[in-house]
């Protein structure tokens, strides 16, 4: 049974971040929205675990 991990974990977090705000440039709300969308998915799907995401949702719902 995994568990969330709320610690940082993300080498050079700043360079990601950078990456993130980059891949929106020129994108209009709409298209920034279902980028972030898609984003989620793969990241969801990367993760598998039912009870880490569901973890994830209760946090980011507080």
């Amino acid at each position: 049974m995994s568990t969330l991990n709320l610690k940082a974990n993300i080498d050079r977090p700043d360079d990601f971040y950078e990456a993130l705000l980059n891949a929106h440039d020129g994108m209009s709300k709409t298209q920034s929205d279902a980028f972030n969308a898609r984003l989620i998915l793969i990241l969801a799907n990367h993760i598998g675990d039912r009870e880490v995401l569901n973890e994830a949702l209760a946090k980011a719902a507080e």
